[in-house]
């Protein structure tokens, strides 16, 4: 219960009073976590520690800066022991994406980019984001399926 209510006062510390969507369970991550299902917030994930990058991306035009957690820290403090992330977008989309990734890569699941909130008609309210321009090896078509954009489940296998 504490943590719940660190994270409510932290979401209106941060951004000040919370709109009703922010509230609202946008991601859901189940499998080999500790606490299987797991759900969360644009405002939990908004209390966790933010990196940015700046990348573009192979659906925009020029470079953005994006806003989220780091993957590979998300898995962590859940607990996750699997190798691989199946990664569910909205419109049922699926893709699995190898740990390795996020042990490797700086990537994030976002929630914002060029400082604006992801909107679900532009592809939020969460993306997954790669460091594409940081790393040549990125700038392959297999990496370009893994950024899921509207991103609701994650399950760790």
């Amino acid at each position: 219960m504490r943590y719940a209510v660190f994270i409510i006062s932290t979401c209106f510390a941060l951004i000040g009073a919370p709109l009703a969507a922010d509230k609202q369970v946008v991601l859901q991550v189940t499998g080999q976590i500790d606490g299987s299902p797991a759900q969360f917030t644009l405002c939990d994930l908004r209390a966790m520690p933010a990196t940015m990058l700046e990348t573009s991306t192979v659906v925009t035009d020029g470079v953005h800066t994006f806003t989220g957690v780091l993957l590979r820290d998300f898995l962590d403090q859940m607990g996750a022991t699997g190798d691989v992330i199946t990664a569910t977008a909205l419109n049922d989309y699926t893709v699995d994406i190898p740990r390795s990734d996020a042990e490797n890569f700086d990537v994030i699941v976002g929630y914002s980019m060029n400082g604006m909130k992801l909107d679900r008609a532009d592809k939020g309210p969460l993306w997954i984001v790669y460091p594409r321009d940081g790393h040549q090896e990125l700038q392959d078509i297999r990496y370009d399926y893994r950024w899921v954009w509207q991103l609701s489940e994650l399950e760790v296998k």
